[in-house]
């Protein structure tokens, strides 16, 4: 952290062996970093042995938010590059094996950024040299007693448990330090009784598992993973083990992939159902992840092997048990030929490569897995597959194929094609085993062969992705009687044939064709027009589904549906339809520009509310209320509701019509609402009750909105207490120019008021005069601890008639200072002079790093108090603007306290006639004698200031503007000259001087 602070370091190097801990402790450096806004954004980006330019330019955009627009690799650098330079910004790059060209991924580095500094890992201290690292860090392997402490706690031992802790000792020593051996040994061990402690002990002490002439540190991490691989107490859990190898190095593992493979290996039982199959292989993943040999992701639907991992997963799969050849995502361009006989291998995977040629004549008698990677549109030879007639599961990506390549494969049960120009596709009906088929992104497709559906045991058809598919043949799916999955996705198929709907002469299939399908389970599909779906359909019984009816430009996922999720866009409610779906288990709803629909969920459909997950709405400009209530006394009503997103709805009046007392909105974590013009509140009394779990509360644009709770809950019950929030991390509050205040104080007093708020926001809201209102006799309240223990950010701004920002009552402690610990960035911009704290300022401590004062005349005696209380040595940022009477912002005594500031920005004050005071007012010309001053500025903007004669009043000698890159000036009408001869002479780093009026 000390290295990150230091604005002459922008390169450091954390090296050391693999499984010591490296990638941990940079994700918990850029979490540090970020939460004490060391650095506003902390990117990460995983390289690996063989860079994928692309994937780690993909990775950097997707934390940026940022699309490209360009496809080459050069453009995108470009546009990452532009996105990046001049910010402030942290970026961890992870796993690096040699060298990597920082411009050729748009990264900007060196003396002309100095705000982007990069924090790489690496196992080779030689990277360190070659990336020319100013700050190289040894991370080395624990020290016993650590070690012993990690390893105690993952093998869930007591301190005090003499029966076990001498031979556990025993084993924590044989694990030398090393981290992911010290979890993963801990992890197999928990629960075992004394005799497989000493059983363990003696096969590490004695273990000959010996991986070529890898250093010593790393056979030993490789005895301790065969450890934990032999107590993994499945054989069918060590399986999905090995079947993680297949994939390349640091790659995110689709659990869906891993479902295919499984169920095309028939490592399930041939009858089961094939979401019984997905269940069972989550339930591995979960064994896996919980003994720390599988990582999980950001997703749910991914898991990651640590490289360690995956290097020993390879070694047990390469044994003849197993027969694996795994060289995936190495950068091959050839067949590996370097191996003399395939006739032993069951699996081979070449995923992650760019084959450019493929042999003939293979003979590969036993292999049952073929996984492929070729350039992008080779052809695969007609004959390549001829000596692997046992193929079961096969996935090729990237060539051109000719079906009729495959005739042979006659064992073949999965399938799966992705961005593969494919042809022949009659030969299909060959391959009678096949349960599963996957036709990914194959653009070539313009209609599936009607010989599909000859293929009786197929389970699971997916043509997501097949832009071009504009056919299938009537009768063709209906056909399909054991199909359990059908995934077509937004950007496939829509032509579905109905009257007036078909453009194709009625030679199209139709939804009613999924009625014959009694075994179809999941369901992923695009409806163009709710025409197309006939009067007397209704929806089978579906697990999950991901179903869009009508036409919608926003995101729609094309991945596996994961829950029940209805889309409906650009089109008028089909309430029948609607109906079946949602009282049929809907977690996700989302509606846009609905049509004339008044009431979204009406009363008759509440018993399906108790499923709801999400709710998403945009747009409908009829919509008037968005619940419907009735007398519903079974179950509490939306009690799984989590995210409610209500945008652009310019008719809503109430978002619950009804008695709220049989609704619960305890999962309610987030709340979003824009543009709601005619909603005056949000919530009664006693549905706020319920928001235990609420965590963002954003309101914008919603003009007649006066209360956020309603003051009267109306439906004459007495309220027990008041509501609470002990959740809530974010306010957003815009635009509600009606809105009276945020919260009363009795709210915040309940469970130490908002106890985890990180972020304060509300800004254009004309009559709002207390943010936290404060009753008769409720100002004698005084708590004993900080009432917003983990606030962060504040910003206020555009609230005119806003008298205080917080009631004395909240926060006052016994030492008679308010204190607000956490506090790093405060923004004011008001034009009333309202104090802080209310009726009238307090002492208060605020440890700022970044504050800006808009519009308010007595911004000097808010920096002097600021100073009285300690509250400015922190401070980094500083903007004053429009402020009245203000004749120097920065006095000589302030200025000394002022260490680590490193920007500031002044503007708008008509008073003002010097910035920066060198000298206390009573000292005459004496000179200041602390040093040095404003060492630390590095960006200085002043603008529009008529009456400003100089920037530093006082001598100079004794400040030194070394660190100053920035200094922007214009409209300083009265201003002779910027620098004196000896200020002129510290600037060293001064890049961009702009002078303008």
């Amino acid at each position: 952290m000390k290295a990150l602070k230091d604005d002459n370091v922008n390169m450091i190097g954390l090296y050391g062996m693999g499984g010591v801990g490296k990638t941990t402790l940079v994700k918990e450096v850029g979490r540090r970093a970020k939460e004490s806004q060391l650095f506003p954004e902390v990117l990460m980006a995983t390289v690996s042995q063989n860079p994928n330019v692309i994937g780690i330019q993909d990775r950097m955009a997707d934390s940026l938010h940022l699309k490209f627009e360009k496809t080459s690799k050069e453009g995108r650098a470009s546009e990452l590059w532009q996105r990046l330079q001049g910010k402030k910004m942290l970026i961890i790059l992870d796993d690096v094996w040699k060298h990597i060209d920082l411009k050729e991924i748009g990264i900007p580095f060196g003396d002309d950024h100095r705000g982007c500094k990069i924090l790489l890992t690496t196992r080779v201290q030689g990277i360190c040299f070659s990336m020319e690292c100013q700050q190289k860090v040894l991370l080395r392997v624990l020290p016993e007693d650590e070690a012993w402490d990690l390893f105690r706690i993952n093998a869930g031992l007591r301190d005090g448990d003499s029966t076990l802790n001498t031979v556990a000792r025993e084993v924590a020593r044989e694990c030398q330090g090393l981290p992911i051996a010290l979890v993963t040994v801990g992890r197999a061990l928990r629960g075992k009784s004394r005799v497989q402690w000493e059983v363990a002990s003696k096969e590490l002490k004695e273990s000959q598992f010996v991986r070529m002439e890898q250093i010593d540190e790393q056979n030993n991490a490789y005895t301790c993973l065969k450890l934990s691989y032999d107590y993994l107490k499945y054989e069918e859990t060590k399986s999905c083990f090995v079947l993680c190898c297949l994939f390349p190095e640091d790659y995110d593992i689709p659990i869906e992939d891993l479902t295919r493979y499984a169920v095309g290996c028939g490592l399930h039982q041939d009858t089961e159902p094939i979401e019984d199959a997905r269940k069972r292989v989550s339930v591995a993943i979960e064994n896996l992840k919980d003994c720390c040999m599988l990582l999980g992701t950001e997703t749910e639907e991914h898991v990651r092997m640590h490289d360690l991992v995956r290097d020993f997963a390879i070694q047990i799969a390469s044994s003849e048990e197993y027969g694996f050849m795994v060289k995936a995502g190495i950068g091959l361009k050839e067949w590996p030929m370097s191996i003399k006989s395939f006739e032993a291998c069951t699996t081979i995977s070449l995923m992650g490569n760019k084959l450019t040629e493929l042999p003939e004549g293979l003979v590969c008698p036993r292999l049952k897995v073929l996984l492929l990677e070729l350039d992008d549109g080779m052809n695969v030879p007609q004959r390549f597959f001829e000596g692997m007639k046992e193929i079961e599961v096969l996935s090729l990506e990237g060539e051109c194929l000719s079906l009729q390549s495959l005739e042979l494969l006659t064992k073949l049960q999965s399938l799966v094609l992705i961005r593969c120009g494919c042809k022949d596709l009659i030969w299909l009906r060959k391959l009678q085993r096949l349960k599963i088929l996957v036709f990914i992104m194959c653009l070539s497709i313009e209609e599936l062969p009607d010989e599909i559906g000859e293929l009786k045991e197929l389970r699971l058809l997916d043509v997501t992705g097949c832009r071009s598919l504009r056919r299938i043949p009537m009768n063709l799916i209906g056909r399909l009687k054991k199909l359990e999955e059908l995934l077509i996705g937004k950007d496939s198929f829509k032509g579905w044939d109905d009257v007036g709907c078909d453009s194709t002469g009625g030679m199209n299939a139709s939804l009613t064709e999924l009625n014959s399908l009694s075994q179809l389970a999941v369901l992923s599909l695009r409806i163009p027009k709710v025409e197309c779906i006939p009067r007397d359909f209704v929806f089978p019984s579906l697990l999950k589904y991901d179903l869009m009816l009508g036409n919608t430009t926003k995101y729609y996922s094309n991945g596996y549906p994961t829950s029940t999720r209805l889309i409906l866009g650009g089109t008028s409610l089909n309430a029948k339809t609607f109906e079946q779906l949602f009282l049929h288990k809907l977690e996700f709803v989302e509606v846009r520009d609905c049509g004339d629909v008044f009431t979204l969920f009406p009363a008759r459909l509440q018993q399906g509310l108790k499923n709801l997950r999400r709710v998403e709405i945009e747009d409908c400009k009829s919509v008037e209320e968005v619940f419907e209530l009735g007398e519903e006394k079974e179950l509490p009503l939306l009690s799984s509701l989590t995210e409610l997103k209500l945008y652009r709805l310019p008719e809503l009046k109430c978002i619950w019509k009804g008695p709220t007392r049989h609704v619960s909105l305890h999962s309610l974590a987030h709340l979003h609402l824009d543009s709601l013009d005619k909603m005056t509140f949000i919530s009664t009394p006693s549905l706020a009750q319920s928001l235990s779990k609420l965590e963002t509360l954003c309101i914008s644009k919603s003009g007649e909105l006066k209360h956020i709770i309603r003051e009267e809950d109306g439906e004459r019950e007495i309220i027990p207490e008041s509501p609470c929030f002990p959740k809530l991390k974010t306010i957003i509050i815009e635009g509600c120019g009606k809105l009276e205040y945020v919260f009363r104080v009795s709210v915040s007093l309940t469970l130490q008021s908002l106890p985890q708020l990180k972020r304060l926001q509300v800004s254009d809201c004309g009559e709002l005069k207390h943010i936290i209102r404060e009753e008769d006799g409720e100002r004698e309240i005084i708590p004993e601890s900080p009432r917003f223990p983990k606030l962060k950010t504040l910003r206020i701004s555009h609230c005119g008639k806003l008298e205080y920002v917080f009631p004395v009552s909240l926060s006052h402690n016994r030492d008679g200072i308010i204190k607000f610990p956490q506090l790093r960035e405060l923004s004011l911009q008001l034009r009333s002079n309202y104090s802080f704290l209310g009726p009238r300022n307090f002492d208060v401590q605020l440890p700022l790093q970044k504050l800006a004062i808009k519009g308010h005349e007595e911004v000097g005696n808010w920096l002097a108090q600021l100073q009285q209380n300690g509250s400015v040595q922190r401070l980094e940022f500083v903007q004053v603007d429009d402020c009245g009477d203000v004749r120097a912002p920065f006095p000589a005594k302030l200025l000394r306290a002022l260490n680590n500031l490193k920007e500031v920005i002044v503007g708008g004050c008509k008073s003002l006639e010097e910035v920066f005071e060198l000298v206390e007012a009573d000292e005459g010309s004496s000179e200041e004698k602390e040093l040095p001053l404003l060492s630390s500025l590095t960006e200085l903007q002043l603008y529009q200031l008529p009456e400003l004669k100089c920037i530093w009043k006082g001598p100079p000698r004794h400040v030194s503007l070394q660190s100053l890159n920035l200094l922007f000036l214009t409209s300083l009408d009265k201003l002779t000259f910027i620098f004196t001869p000896s200020l002129a002479r510290s600037l060293s780093k001064l890049e961009r001087l702009y002078i303008s009026k």
